[in-house]
């Protein structure tokens, strides 16, 4: 649908989208109608469901990519420029900050429970914005490799995946205890671990 839109039609349906994502953020998902969702952006019955012809399950898949979206724009600049140690730290206070900000409440995870996680539309959405991370900072290692600041040795991929794991780990506990303990663990662990590598090579 949205490619077949002109320009117009695009920036209407994003701004449907955006202020559907505030409404639910506000509400919550279970308490939010799409009512609520026509009367905070202005729009009329007919063209809400001309922009989502099947209803608020694709709507919320919609709000779902959007919120994806926002996870990865979060952590700009600094997950697009790991390039030093010091861009790594900042990188995950930027982090830590997001997630302690958001607190118990993951918008991501309450619109999957109503449109169903196991779902196709979910499951691409989640596999993409994964992939994007772990790509992210798999090429962020690749420059500390490039800048002699991490062994040549180092599996990237490898462990892009356990850091990425780590994160998420950190943030489902924090969601269930209040506590970011475990997610600043994860993350001090993984770049402690990036900068041992060069050291352990030159040593042994």
């Amino acid at each position: 649908m949205p490619d077949a839109l002109t320009a117009k039609g695009r920036a209407t349906r994003a701004r449907i989208v955006e202020g559907a994502a505030e409404v639910l953020r506000e509400q919550g998902v279970a308490f939010t109608t799409l009512d609520d969702i026509r009367s905070r952006t202005g729009t009329s019955k007919s063209q809400l469901f001309h922009y989502f012809p099947d209803g608020k399950d694709e709507l919320l898949l919609a709000v779902a990519q959007f919120e994806a979206d926002r996870v990865l724009e979060d952590q700009q600049p600094h997950l697009g420029r790991l390039d030093s140690w010091e861009s790594w730290h900042q990188w995950r206070d930027v982090v830590v900050e997001r997630y302690e900000l958001q607190g118990d409440h993951c918008p991501l995870g309450s619109l999957f429970l109503q449109v169903g996680r196991s779902g196709p539309g979910a499951r691409a959405i989640v596999t993409e914005l994964m992939r994007q991370w772990q790509e992210q900072l798999a090429r962020g290692m690749r420059t500390l490799q490039e800048n002699g600041l991490a062994s040549p040795d180092l599996d990237v991929e490898r462990t892009a995946a356990a850091l990425l794991a780590g994160i998420q780990g950190g943030v489902t506990i924090m969601m269930s205890t209040g506590d970011s303990t475990h997610l600043r663990a994860a993350l001090d662990t993984g770049i402690a671990h990036l900068r041992s590598t060069k050291g352990a090579t030159a040593t042994a």
